[in-house]
């Protein structure tokens, strides 16, 4: 989505200010014009949630404003540990997303919450969506950035700039027109994700995939876990070993911390 900022009016400047004023940071009156009080107000909410204060209205800060409530016995002091170095910020913030979306995928089960957790680590240390960054696995050398995805069939591409525009991000790193084309499809946001690829950044999309990439291949991935073949579990979300050691990390540490009867609930 288009930051929203000083000077910004329409409908989503009074659907924010409406959101700031129900979360209890007065904006002033609701116009639909971004003024000083929507920034005061904004800037405000930034600083006791941890985002940067910028006073722009970012997909960071309107996901803030939609923290879904969820209540778990899974607790941050238990999941921090899994994620060395990390920002507690970042795990605090985006915690709540991930936890929604395993449960409304039928995934919160122990098990695959700390797949799900492994995934991260390997894909997304610090907890947070990332997009991919330019390496010689993506980019020739003295080509344009990510020209080896471009004309990568198994991905859906269909030639530049497809590689540059579907790149990995999210908690998953999908990456690939076909990728976004499915899951777009699968999250019922029609076109959305191949229209506006960013989107697959925003907290609670990138949860959202997230679970649906452990959802499509669920059996596999539980009968790979119960075997104890972890390299086989990275490989049915990854495709290789990237970020194994990582991952496994990950998984045994919450083995030791998240309760054996994880319980996740809407509040």
């Amino acid at each position: 989505m288009e930051c929203l900022g000083l000077g910004s009016s329409g409908p989503q400047v009074t659907m924010l200010q409406q959101q700031l004023r129900q979360r209890g940071f007065d904006p002033g009156e609701v116009t639909g014009r971004f003024g000083p009080g929507t920034d005061a107000a904004l800037r405000l909410f930034q600083h006791i949630v941890g985002l940067p204060v910028d006073g722009l209205a970012g997909p960071n800060a309107i996901a803030a404003l939609n923290i879904p409530s969820v209540t778990s016995n899974i607790t941050l002091n238990q999941v921090l540990p899994m994620f060395p170095g990390t920002p507690r910020v970042n795990t605090q913030f985006h915690l709540p997303f991930v936890l929604k979306a395993l449960l409304d995928a039928e995934l919160a089960d122990k098990s695959m919450v700390l797949m799900a957790f492994g995934t991260i680590r390997a894909e997304a240390a610090a907890f947070q969506p990332v997009e991919e960054t330019l390496s010689p696995f993506n980019t020739s050398p003295g080509g344009h950035p990510f020209d080896k995805y471009d004309n990568r069939r198994d991905l859906g591409n269909l030639g530049p700039p497809d590689g540059a525009r579907f790149k990995g991000r999210g908690f998953v790193q999908l990456t690939g027109r076909a990728n976004y084309r499915q899951f777009s499809k699968a999250l019922g946001l029609g076109q959305s994700l191949l229209d506006d690829p960013a989107r697959a950044n925003d907290p609670d999309i990138a949860a959202k995939v997230l679970a649906a990439f452990l959802k499509d291949k669920e059996d596999s991935i539980r009968r790979a876990l119960q075997a104890g073949d972890m390299a086989l579990a990275r490989r049915l979300v990854n495709g290789g070993n990237h970020g194994l050691r990582d991952f496994e990390d990950a998984f045994q540490r919450g083995q030791a911390l998240v309760p054996d009867d994880v319980r996740v609930e809407t509040a």
